[in-house]
């Protein structure tokens, strides 16, 4: 890693994109520091530090802090990265979407524009429900509608910016420019988190017992991140064969080539789908002023909650937990299985005159490739509870409470992956274009 980006900065190209990138996130950080006019944001930080739930742990940790701030940032990149799954959706469910996504980069660039729209729309819509939820209880500093409207413009203005800054990145600087985004605000919570972690099991112990605490926090977290890594990394390969073939009074193909399936196929995508949905009607509740209490809603809201799973003194709210896994295995499944289609890659290679050694083409490949996809799923599924569910044990278990979960990792170890492939990939056209120059 160290050694890729020491070489990277020997070329002026990529020199200059790691700077630009690097002064984004700086912009990125200060805008996460800049207050929404009109706002009290002691109130908030107060509300949020007497939440028991963790309807809105999950928001924060992708907004950096900026949430609970309640800076020109509180909304983050979410809204964009909702409106890209939901493009995604609507492409495999409207024709007309999938035939522009067919037509290459102008088709492509086309959807990108109904993302940004789409972004604006879901960042107003969220604005005007936090405004409207929390302005009567004391978030604004004066509830008149003026006063609403320019927080709810500062907002929407604020995680369009940041759409801004990502699609620059991505332009201008190195890797996808809104994952890196979200990746910083990530990581900067994780000094926090482990002050907090310092002080709830190492400060004030004996030697002995704040070494071993400290020895075992580390060892949790290299493990999680190594895990994740051979996740990120792990892919069944299929070989492909294609067939020769006469093309005027030469014979051409027989080349061999493979497929790969990456095991954990759908990224990250079934534990935000999962965490949104179970921290969804703690978001509802809260807006409406409608936690605490009794009676069985709360009793619901309180096992849907991450923070209430693997408690000892109240096992049965770790059914909350059950459901959880449950949801992550079929979003797997779901979301994979619009992302990767056997039928339309079994056409493709039968139309090319390749074939999977031992199967026939046509229907026996496509129900091949569907067996391999499935077992293939599952394990990524299973890998994915794992990494999640470490951090919740030791949160119910001994009250750890960070914001770097299993689904932080996976984001913070795959960016950081895919950026330094697409620098080292930068760095070997450099090399070659210098190459054929000379």
């Amino acid at each position: 890693m160290f050694k890729t980006l020491r070489n990277a900065f020997k070329i002026e190209d990529i020199r200059k994109k790691l700077i630009f990138t690097f002064l984004m996130l700086v912009v990125v950080r200060f805008g996460s520091q800049m207050p929404i006019p009109g706002v009290n944001r002691d109130y908030f930080a107060e509300w949020f530090a007497a939440q028991t739930g963790d309807a809105f742990n999950f928001f924060d940790a992708f907004t950096g802090g900026s949430f609970t701030s309640m800076s020109l940032f509180a909304l983050g990149i979410t809204p964009y990265i909702t409106s890209s799954i939901i493009m995604q959706l609507l492409t495999i469910a409207i024709p007309k979407l999938e035939e522009m996504q067919k037509e290459g980069e102008d088709g492509r660039k086309k959807i990108q524009t109904f993302s940004r729209y789409l972004t604006v729309a879901l960042a107003l819509i969220e604005g005007t429900a936090m405004t409207i939820g929390f302005g009567g209880r004391g978030l604004l500093q004066s509830a008149t509608i003026p006063n609403m409207i320019v927080v709810v413009a500062a907002m929407t203005a604020g995680s369009a910016f940041l759409m801004w800054i990502g699609e620059e990145i991505t332009e201008h600087g190195v890797g996808n420019g809104i994952s890196i985004v979200l990746l910083i605000n990530i990581v900067s919570r994780i000094p926090d988190d482990f002050i907090d972690l310092y002080t709830q099991f190492i400060k004030g112990k004996t030697i002995l017992n704040g070494v071993l605490a400290a020895i075992i926090i580390l060892a949790v977290v290299l493990v999680t991140v190594v895990f994740v890594i051979f996740l990120q990394g792990g892919e069944r390969r299929i070989p492909v064969q294609y067939a020769k073939k006469m093309q005027g009074r030469k014979m051409v193909g027989g080349q061999s080539t493979n497929i790969p399936l990456k095991v954990n196929t759908a990224g990250v995508i079934p534990v935000i789908f999962a965490s949104s949905l179970m921290s969804f009607p703690g978001v509802i509740a809260s807006l409406l002023g409608k936690t605490g209490g009794t009676g069985i809603g709360a009793k619901i809201l309180t096992g849907l909650s991450q923070s209430s799973w693997c408690n000892p003194h109240q096992p049965v709210y770790s059914i909350g937990l059950l459901v959880y896994i449950v949801l992550v295995v079929f979003f797997a499944y779901f979301y994979t299985s619009i992302t990767f289609n056997p039928i339309e890659i079994a056409n493709n290679m039968k139309r090319q005159g390749g074939f999977i050694p031992g199967i026939r083409p046509g229907k026996p490949t496509t129900e091949y490739l569907s067996k391999i996809l499935n077992y293939i799923v599952f394990i990524g599924a299973v890998g994915l509870i794992i990494v999640c569910v470490i951090p919740i044990i030791f949160n119910g278990v001994f009250g750890a409470n960070v914001s770097f979960g299993g689904t932080s990792i996976i984001i913070i170890v795959g960016v950081v992956l895919e950026t330094l492939k697409q620098i080292e990939s930068q760095m070997l056209v450099r090399y070659y274009k210098g190459f054929l120059n000379d």
